[in-house]
Parts: structure tokens; sequence; C-alpha cells
């Protein structure tokens, strides 16, 4: 009896061993069926933001057929082509040789860039200054539409607008350039001297808005300027995307509130009080995506009491290539290469 009960009881426990192992071999298929699922459902999301950040950063790699690999062959051996005649006109400018502007167009719209749009930054009452600057290195009437069309070079003289708005010192400019057009009026600037960093920031924002060129120059009115020269010297730079140009300088740091150059933000400068190395004031010269940055930043940039310091803290704290440029520093006379001249 012993006996049998045993044999029925070792039959109990494989029949349950059996179901149990059953349960298991399905638990563990429907757990596969999950996990393979999960798997795959991970692996298309995968794929769909690989393509997605592909598509979004222009990233994305096809096939390309034999005939599409001959003809990127073909670009290559132009390319190799067109950099040496750029290295060919490289040289023959630094002998001296200065052609006529011919730029590429900007791809929007039909017109070319120019090479470089040039502000003069002049105030009331200084018609003499102006006049001076006509005479010399600034042309007049058609020639100065012939300056932009044929060497890429645009040129304004740059200013606000009265306190009093409409009063005789506005109607003075507006008679003025009414006959010359050769006026950059800023209607959202007030001229006044201490406003003059912010005066030159508005300046290579709205000249950035504007006109589509290579550079944007700031100059004094009391600076002459060898245009060809300046031409020149900017066409050797074309291949650098972020270049901040000119006469660098550093220079005390003034406290004395009774001071010409006093700087009411001395105490940020440290305790050598020093300003940092920037381009002297005279003439300087930024390149497009510096200006398109001046502009798109205009309203959180910080001035301080003079403009070439002011763009000068700008550019130090981005990746920009600073060229110190002997040319660039305006002496009392002419000499050999230079690109300017300062009345002292």
């Amino acid at each position: 009896m012993q006996s049998r009960g045993s044999g029925h009881r070792l039959r109990g426990l494989f029949l349950r061993s059996r179901i149990s192992s059953v349960m298991l071999a399905m638990f563990a298929t429907m757990a596969s069926f999950y996990v393979a699922g999960r798997l795959w459902q991970d692996a298309e999301n995968r794929v769909y933001l690989i393509t997605e950040l592909d598509r979004r950063t222009g990233q994305a790699q096809s096939a390309i057929s034999v005939d599409d690999t001959l003809k990127v062959v073909a670009c290559r051996h132009q390319h190799k082509r067109l950099a040496a005649l750029e290295m060919e006109l490289a040289a023959a400018r630094h002998e001296g040789f200065v052609g006529s502007y011919s730029s590429e167009t900007n791809g929007t719209n039909n017109r070319r860039r120019l090479m470089a749009v040039i502000g003069v930054i002049t105030e009331f009452g200084r018609k003499n200054n102006r006049d001076v600057i006509r005479r010399s290195w600034l042309p007049t009437g058609p020639a100065l539409k012939k300056l932009e069309e044929e060497k890429g070079v645009l040129v304004r003289f740059v200013i606000g607008r009265s306190a009093n708005r409409g009063d005789s010192f506005d109607g003075a400019i507006d008679d003025e350039n009414m006959h010359t057009k050769d006026f950059i009026i800023l209607d959202n600037h007030i001229e006044v001297p201490e406003e003059r960093p912010k005066k030159t920031k508005r300046f290579f924002a709205h000249a950035a808005d504007t006109w589509d060129a290579e550079f944007y120059a700031k100059v004094n009115d009391d600076v002459y300027v060898n245009i060809d020269a300046l031409g020149a010297m900017l066409a050797t730079h074309w291949d650098k995307p972020r270049v901040y140009m000119g006469c660098m300088k550093s220079g005390e740091v003034f406290s004395q509130s009774n001071h010409k150059w006093y700087e009411p933000d001395w105490w940020k400068f440290g305790d050598g009080k020093s300003y940092f190395r920037h381009a002297s004031g005279e003439i300087f010269v930024i390149s497009r995506a510096l200006a398109q940055f001046i502009s798109i930043n205009r309203a959180i940039l910080r001035t301080y009491a003079h403009d070439d310091v002011s763009v000068g803290s700008w550019m130090i704290g981005l990746d920009v290539k600073h060229i110190n440029e002997g040319k660039f520093c305006c002496s009392s006379s002419w000499s050999s290469g230079a690109i300017c001249t300062a009345v002292r």
C-alpha cells in the first residue's frame, strides 16, 4: 500500500513538474517576444533619430553613381586650379597690381557682394572736414556710384539726429545729403559726443543689415584713405572668415573724471588699469561675419567711453583673427604703401 501511494505521489510530482516547465517555457517565449519587440522599436527609433539628425544638419549620406564620382573628381581638379590662380593673383597684388572688383554674387539675388562698406564717422558742424574728404579721396556724383560698381567699395558719411529733432542741425544735414547723396543718417541715434561708441555700433549693424559686403570699415572724418591700397590689403584676407584688423594698441585707463580720455568703467580693467589690445580708432576693419554678429547682438553689446575700445571688447571674447597691420597706423604724412594719413 505504501509503495502504491508512493507511486501516485511520484506521478503527481512529475505531472506538476511538466506543467511548470510548460508554463516557464511559455513565459520565456512571451518574454522573448516582448524583448525582441522593444529592441525592434528602439532600433526603429534610433534609425529615425539618426535620419532626422542627418536631415537637419545636412550630413545625410547617399550612394553616388560613377558619373557623380567623376563630377566630384572634376570639381576637385577645378578647385585646385582655382587655388593656384588665387595664389598667382595674391602674388600680383603683392607686386602692386590692383585690378577691377569682381567678387561673387551672394546667392540670394543677382547683386554682387561688395568688397567693403566704409563708414566715415562725422558730426554736426564738420562740413569743412567732409568737403576736404570729398576733394581728396572720396569721389562725388556719378564717380561715387562708379567706385561702388567697379571696385566694390561703398563709402558714406555716418551721422545721427539732433536731440531737438527737426532743428537747423538736422535741416543742414538733410540739405547737404540732398546734393551729395553720400550719407547714412541714423534716425535712431542722438548725435552727442558721449554716444559715439553706440553710434559706431549702430553703423556696423545698419551696414550689415543693408549691404552684403566682405568687409566693413570705420573711419574718422579727419583721416584720408588710399582706396586702392585698402582694397589690395583687404583682398589678401578674403579667405579668413573672422578678421579684425587695424593698428593694434593698448594704453592707460584714466580714472580721473576731468581727464580728456576718462573711462567711467575704469575699475573693470584691473589693478594695472590698462586696456586690452584693440585697433586704433582712426580706421579699422571687420569682416562680414563679425559685422553680422554685431547686428544680431546689438542690444546686449556693452559700450565703453571710446568706440575703438568698445569694438575691441566685443572681439576679444570671440574666435577672431586679430591682424596688427602697420599700414593702418595713420601718421601725419603719407609714406610708401600707407593706407591712411590723419590730420593732427
